[in-house]
Parts: structure tokens; sequence; C-alpha cells
């Protein structure tokens, strides 16, 4: 057992203040910070910290991968199956997807026989992992994600009262499936620059337009007013982009605190606001087809697309247990093996419970503070802090100090 500590990264969405405020620094931070990394990735692991000196992770599991990740040692070729991350979005991030492990294999491969170096900013394939992934709201969290049904989208076209939109809205009701909106989104993410500058400002007229009308009395809120708001924040952010008009054929989904997102290969997605904890496959692999200054590379976007319409379902935590004096514990379910997800609510004063763990495990601490137990051993970790637990140790218990607090544990799925 051993404190972990966490890589930043720095992107251009990230916050100034939430990450900062989380772990207890100074706010506002020198630059926006995006993602907290807990995990063993090459391009940029997380550190153990033992009597004040660092080391490694990922030279950590590759110097004992036997010890430190046990039976599934083989099973991921000796390396940590999954990454935890903490995320802070204040812009929107990429309209991007994931491979499926057969595409990343086959396009790691390509691009390594092609000699582009992995830290080469044009490179879709960073390793030759897929990247199903869980993100869990620890406040408001605002995502676009799988394309929304396609009578919904013809629904929200034609509501915007938009003349240059209803031809595409005639397709679509043409051919309501997978197909039809995949020639839609095709059309729309390829469209030529001088049709997209000709375009995209009627469409963001018809989002005022609609969002400036008055409601029919006692209908409530607008149905369409979060995609329009949306569809006019993404344009402000990225003026001129073709991904704004993919944006609206996917699903607007807010979740509250507590609640979960899953997305397997191919969904297309972008988060847009909000701090969440995140959990992966341990991959890097991100195509991406706009909303970004990054490397887009629309046509491998398309080959590992998914346009079956689903309307995702909320990944709700399942009590598994509680203490009579106030502290439970929660599972998140997915079919991904790399990874399980637990959460912990930590009653003050409550003794310590014991944190199941299938092999290695990370236990982050999202608020407040906690005590970890394992036999004579103990270590503290805060907010914004995580210890790294070899499949090796024995079974370690927590407990909140000071007041309430909140753990999350990772560890590898069920195989």
């Amino acid at each position: 057992m051993h404190e972990l500590v966490g890589a930043l990264r720095t992107y251009a969405w990230g916050s100034r203040t939430a990450l900062a405020q989380l772990c207890g620094r100074p706010v506002p931070s020198a630059h926006p910070e995006a993602e907290l990394w807990f995990g063993a990735h090459p391009a940029d692991p997380a550190h153990i910290r033992v009597d004040g000196l660092q080391q490694s992770l990922l030279e950590l599991v590759r110097a004992d991968p036997q010890h430190e990740l046990g039976a599934v040692a083989p099973t991921f070729g000796g390396r940590l199956p999954f990454l935890l991350k903490i995320l802070a979005a204040e812009e929107p991030l990429s309209l991007q997807a994931h491979p499926s492990a057969k595409q990343a294999q086959a396009g790691f491969e390509r691009e390594n026989l092609a000699r582009v170096p992995l830290d080469s900013p044009m490179r879709n394939y960073r390793d030759e992992n897929h990247k199903p992934e869980l993100v869990v709201a620890l406040e408001r969290f605002e995502a676009l994600a799988g394309f929304r049904p396609p009578l919904r989208t013809v629904a929200l076209l034609r509501a915007l009262g938009v003349e240059r939109l209803n031809p595409y809205a005639d397709l679509l009701a043409a051919q309501p499936d997978s197909a039809g909106l995949r020639t839609l989104f095709t059309t729309w993410i390829t469209l030529p620059q001088t049709a997209l500058a000709a375009m995209l400002p009627k469409v963001l007229d018809g989002c005022v337009r609609y969002l400036a009308e008055k409601s029919e009395p006692n209908s409530g809120a607008k149905e369409f007013a979060a995609e329009a708001r949306t569809t006019l924040e993404l344009a402000e952010a990225y003026p001129g982009d073709a991904g704004v008009l993919a944006a609206l054929l996917l699903n607007r989904i807010t979740l509250q605190p507590g609640q979960g997102l899953f997305l397997s290969a191919g969904n297309l997605h972008a988060y847009l606001r909000g701090v969440g904890v995140e959990i992966m496959a341990n991959s890097d692999n991100v195509l991406r087809g706009g909303l970004t200054p990054k490397h887009v590379d629309v046509p491998e976007l398309l080959r590992v697309l998914d346009f079956e319409p689903n309307e995702l379902p909320i990944v709700e935590a399942e009590p598994v247990d509680h203490t009579l004096d106030g502290s439970c514990s929660l599972r998140y379910r997915t079919p991904a093996p790399e990874f399980a997800l637990r959460r912990f609510e930590l009653a003050a004063g409550a003794v310590p419970v014991p944190i199941p763990r299938s092999g290695p495990g990370i236990l982050l601490c999202t608020s407040g503070a906690v005590r970890l137990l394992q036999g004579a051993d103990e270590l503290r970790i805060a907010a914004g802090t995580a210890a790294w637990i070899s499949a090796g140790d024995t079974v370690v218990h927590a407990a909140a100090t000071g007041g309430p607090a909140q753990l999350f544990c990772a560890c590898v799925g069920e195989l």
C-alpha cells in the first residue's frame, strides 16, 4: 500500500479552479488543468511515494508484474489494464470516438509501418488497446453521446425552422436507421468550407429563434432547448467547425452527481462541461472528427464509428452494502473486463469498512480525508490523492477522518 501521486495534464478545455480546489491548491491555477491520471500509461504514469522518494508506477509494475498485478498479469501482457482519472472540463472536448481492440491493433501496426512517431500530433493510434470508458459525475456533468433515434432528430431539425435543414430532415425521415445516420453524418462532416459557411449561420439563427419563442401554455420547457443552447455554445467555441452540425445528431445527456455514463467502442461523443471520475482501458487512442484544434482524421473516424441509434442509459450506482453507522458502498456495472469501479460513502466516526477488489487496485479520495488500514500499516489520503494497492497486498480497510468522505476503488473487472 503506497501513496499514489497523479500526473496532471493541462489542456485548453480544462479548468483553472476545479482540480485546484479539489486538491486544496491555490485558485486559480497557472494553466487550465484538465485531467489527473492515476495509472501506468507510458504517456504519463502516476508515481508512488515511499519515504519521500517517488517511483513511476509503470516501472514498478514492469519490475515485478506477478506481485503487482497477480493472476491477471498474463492476461494483460504484464500491464495494468485500466487507467483512472479525474476529469475537469470547463469547455467542450473534441467530437471523438475510440476504436475496438481489433481496430486498435490494426491501426497501431499500420502507423508503425508508416513510421509515424508515437509522439507525433498526426498519430491516431498511440497503443494497440481499445478504450471502453466510464465517467461518473462528481458534480452536474453535461455530455453529447451516441446517435439519437433518427425520428427524434428529424423532429429537432424541423423545430429549428431552417429551410436549409429541410432536405437533410427529409433524407433522415425517409431512412430512419443507422444507414440514414451514416449518410447524413458523412455529408455534414465532409461539407466543403464554402457550403458550411453558408449553412451554419442559418442554423444558429434558427437556434436563437427557437429559444426566443414562447412555449405553449402549460407545456413547460421547450423540448429541444438544451440541444439548441449547446449548438450555440459549440459554434461560439469552434466557429465554422463541421462538428457543430454533427453534434445535432447526438443525444444530449446530463448526469447528476453519482450517475455514470459508459461508452463502448465506436460511440461518438463529446464531454461538454463538469467534473467526474473516469475509468477506462489503459489506452490513449482517440479518433477526432471536429470541435478541436488537434489532429482530425475524418476517414479514420468513419471507419470505426457505430451508427446504430441508441438512447444511452445512465449507469446508476447499485448499493452493495450499508453499515449501521452510516457508511455504504456502491457498484457501477459495465461489461468491460479491464476495469471495475466502486464508490464508498464513508460516514464521520464510522468503523473502518473493508475495500473488496479483484487483483491490483487504486483507491482515490474525492472528498474529505480517508485513513487506510492494512494490518499494522496506515496511510492517510485527502481529496485529489490516491493509494496503490498491489495484488499481493492483504485486505485494506477505509475510514473517514474528521468528517464524511468519498472514496472510489478501481480494480480489474470480471474476466
